[in-house]
């Protein structure tokens, strides 16, 4: 059929190049809003083909701690040395002797050092005789100048006499002079043989258990150049230390008071307790990594505990009790059946709040929190609308 003048004018304007150009945005948005449309239907019609892995959120505690390896150390460990040399004549404290205040360990060889002390008594004792001949001799000299000075006085005498009885009197009293100096020299040396002497015996200066010792009957010290260590005495083995390397990343947070717990590979299932005391200053490079000792004080007073055994410890900076939480594998998972969702962050912009899904009547649900202590395990919601109980999406799996 033909058209008329007037049709064939409207369709020719229809098919225009002006025309088209505002007829190619229209279909490119119905087209895509059939996509969303179709993808909001998958998303809600999910559940056919996906099963939700779910975890409950629960109430209990969230703890935030610093976790890492020490050695187990007695609080005070005292060394005992020699300070002479010699061989070992006796020893009398072994392994775990339990020992007081002045009790003799070991026994070096006397005899060179009593040969020493000899010596020196015998030379005091010539310095005291020399002194006493040397008091009759100023006592001779008193006299004789006292008599030529009377003879002088009548001229009996010439003054050569009496200035030669002078200088003779001078020298008996400068004698007595040197021979009570002598005499204090000598006591000095006799002292410091007897001194030595005394060191021959390896005492304990406190009163505690031999945790080591290094040295055997016949074994020769030497103690020219450097104390050698025959014994350790731990002064209570009731009390113990972790000596603990914190990496400098973690020091911040931790103080002196904040609670501990550790284990030993003696004792698996057993968790002991205790507390900071101690933060030190002083740094050590540990393979190029910056750590700081952290001393931990614990009490041992089934003597469980022994020294040098390896500690793995967890020292807890911040706590939270009976708190409403969530475990961290959520805040992993994102849905990634909308388009734009499974590349959009966690985090929320501006409000602080993260986006969390909840699987509530058997479909998901965003929920939006404020999290606050996280322990690496759960993390505690501070704000939003979730209860004990709700099951939060951790992830997804195919349905069988």
């Amino acid at each position: 059929m033909a058209l008329t003048a007037e049709e064939a004018a409207v369709a020719q304007n229809a098919y225009s190049p002006k025309s088209r150009r505002w007829l190619v945005p229209v279909i490119i948005g119905l087209a895509a809003a059939a996509f969303a449309g179709v993808e909001i239907y998958r998303f809600v019609n999910k559940g056919a083909g996906v099963r939700y892995l779910t975890q409950q959120v629960t109430r209990g505690p969230v703890v935030k701690a610093v976790t890492t390896s020490g050695t187990v150390n007695p609080v005070i460990t005292v060394q005992v040395g020699t300070y002479v040399s010699g061989v070992i004549q006796a020893r009398y404290c072994d392994y775990n002797t339990r020992v007081r205040k002045g009790q003799v360990c070991a026994k070096i060889d006397p005899r060179p050092y009593q040969v020493v002390v000899d010596q020196d008594k015998a030379t005091l004792g010539v310095g005291r005789a020399q002194m006493v001949k040397d008091q009759a001799d100023l006592t001779y000299a008193k006299i004789a100048y006292d008599r030529n000075r009377r003879l002088a006085a009548t001229k009996s005498v010439s003054l050569d006499v009496l200035d030669a009885s002078k200088s003779a009197l001078d020298r008996a009293t400068a004698q007595i002079g040197l021979d009570e100096a002598t005499i204090a020299l000598q006591e000095a040396q006799l002292r410091a043989a007897e001194i030595n002497l005394g060191y021959t015996d390896i005492v304990s200066p406190v009163d505690g258990t031999v945790v080591s010792r290094s040295v055997e009957m016949g074994q020769t010290v030497a103690a020219s150049f450097q104390t050698p260590t025959l014994f350790l005495v731990a002064t209570d083995l009731t009390t113990m230390q972790v000596d603990t390397n914190v990496s400098e990343s973690d020091i911040g947070a931790i103080r002196r008071g904040h609670r501990a717990t550790f284990t030993v590979e003696s004792f698996p299932n057993r968790t002991f307790s205790g507390e900071v005391t101690e933060v030190r200053q002083s740094p050590q490079t540990i393979q190029n990594v910056v750590t700081y000792d952290v001393v931990v004080g614990t009490s041992n007073g089934d003597l469980v505990l022994k020294p040098g055994m390896t500690a793995t410890t967890r020292v807890i900076v911040d706590e939270r009790r009976d708190v409403l939480r969530i475990p961290d594998q959520a805040f992993r998972y994102q849905p990634g059946a909308i388009p734009g969702l499974a590349s959009a962050p966690p985090q929320l912009d501006g409000s602080g709040g993260v986006r969390l899904w909840v699987l509530r009547d058997g479909a998901p649900k965003m929920e939006v929190i404020i999290p606050g202590l996280d322990d690496d395990s759960f993390t505690e919601v501070l704000k939003g609308d979730l209860r004990a109980g709700d099951q939060i999406i951790v992830g997804e799996e195919a349905a069988p």
